[in-house]
């Protein structure tokens, strides 16, 4: 039988992760709930090693973005109105047009009408549906409110994919930008600038530094161009190693929180993630101390992780949520803020979701500005960059046409 690697909460909240021989995914969650724990999260460990793999980028997934907004949404609103999960899978099964997605939404039915829950069924799906995804799912059965976590969660998810998809129309034309003249940089240098090598070279006169520069690169982009895409896939394959060393990965996510522009983007996206994960979990009636487990675990940045589950510790033996954060210092104080009066006034998970909310916005205009910013200063970079090019071939040859004046 195949092995499976676990997280799961205890009774007492303590975290806890292994790995087990099992049929199944529900097996493996059957199991865990016998011996009294929560399942968060349970898959095949060759699925995990192989994870985050280049080879996955290429994979078409059976289910895109919008297609899973729109299968929360509807689910969501099928429940709402009174239907049965089995009945409203079956319903929901006819609407997809692609076989691919139809048959994920039939497996989801079937594991369901064996006897699974529906997080259970969506963990069996390899991957396809997100860690945060099926933390809020579980807590929806959880706390009793499928339909209305469900609804909130298609709420969220259609504002990420908002968010997302804003960036991406924002960054093609950057990218056509930084294609055409890099590939026009690429030309100049190894094609036109080795073209004045030997007229320079018969110049009875100094030459400047910054042409000599250029001239260099130019014969060496001529001599070793064939080199650069090598490079390139050796940068990636590098790249791709290093992501998945946790002690990398680790290093890099605190110096990225320690830049002035991107750690204070990357700290408000990851602030928004926590406050909504916990403030739907705790409004669903799931205890504090497992909803920060669970909600550690959909962070992005390893640093913010890491300050979650010491801030749990600090919970776990009476301290204030608020407290707790802000001792860490790594969380925005206005997040820390409105969590300490959520405390005070007995609505944490009301306080959390508006936070969330707040955050969001915050990220969105942050993400606006900067996509704004890109454009021009790309251009200018660009620009500068063949201009420095061209004027050291030109330059020589207006002090040559000067002294023969």
């Amino acid at each position: 039988m195949p092995q499976f690697r676990y997280q799961a909460l205890s009774a007492s909240g303590e975290p806890l992760t292994g790995q087990m021989e099992a049929a199944g995914v529900e097996e493996v969650i059957a199991r865990l709930q016998e011996a009294g724990h929560i399942p968060i999260e349970a898959r095949r460990a060759d699925e995990v090693a192989a994870g985050g793999s280049w080879a996955s980028l290429f994979q078409a997934r059976a289910l895109t973005a919008e297609q899973i907004q729109q299968f929360t949404e509807q689910l969501a609103t099928l429940l709402g109105a009174g239907q049965p999960l089995d009945r409203a899978l079956a319903i929901l099964l006819d609407l997809p047009e692609a076989a691919a997605a139809r048959k994920v939404i039939a497996n989801v039915r079937d594991a369901v009408r064996g006897g699974a829950s529906l997080s259970s069924a969506l963990e069996q799906q390899h991957g396809l549906f997100s860690r945060l995804y099926i933390s809020t799912v579980r807590a929806g059965e959880v706390g009793g409110s499928l339909h209305e976590t469900l609804a909130r969660l298609a709420d969220y998810l259609d504002r990420s994919r908002g968010l997302r998809a804003r960036v991406i129309n924002a960054l093609i034309y950057p990218a056509i930008l930084f294609t055409v003249v890099g590939g026009a940089l690429v030309f100049l240098l190894g094609y036109v600038v080795p073209q004045f090598q030997q007229m320079f070279d018969g110049l009875d006169a100094p030459i400047p530094l910054l042409t000599r520069i250029v001239l260099a690169v130019g014969n060496g982009v001529r001599s070793y161009g064939w080199l650069l895409p090598i490079m390139l896939i050796a940068l990636l394959w590098w790249a791709d190693r290093k992501r998945r060393d946790p002690a990398f990965r680790r290093a890099l996510d605190e110096w990225l929180l320690r830049r002035r522009l991107v750690g204070s983007l990357l700290a408000r996206i990851d602030t928004a993630r926590l406050a909504r994960t916990v403030g739907t979990l705790v409004n669903n009636g799931v205890p504090l101390l497992q909803a920060l487990t669970i909600g550690r675990n959909v962070l992005a940045n390893r640093v913010l992780a890491e300050a979650v589950e010491a801030a749990a510790e600090e919970v776990k033996t009476g301290s204030g949520l608020a407290h707790a954060l802000a001792r860490r210092g790594v969380f925005p104080r206005l997040a820390v803020q409105m969590v300490q009066v959520g405390e005070e006034s007995g609505e944490l998970d009301t306080m959390l979701l508006r936070t969330a909310d707040t955050f969001d916005r915050e990220t969105t205009q942050a993400m606006d500005r900067l996509l704004a910013a890109l454009v021009p200063a790309l251009t200018i970079v660009m620009a500068a960059v063949v201009g420095i090019v061209v004027l050291s071939i030109l330059f020589p040859l207006f002090d040559l046409t000067s002294s023969i004046g």
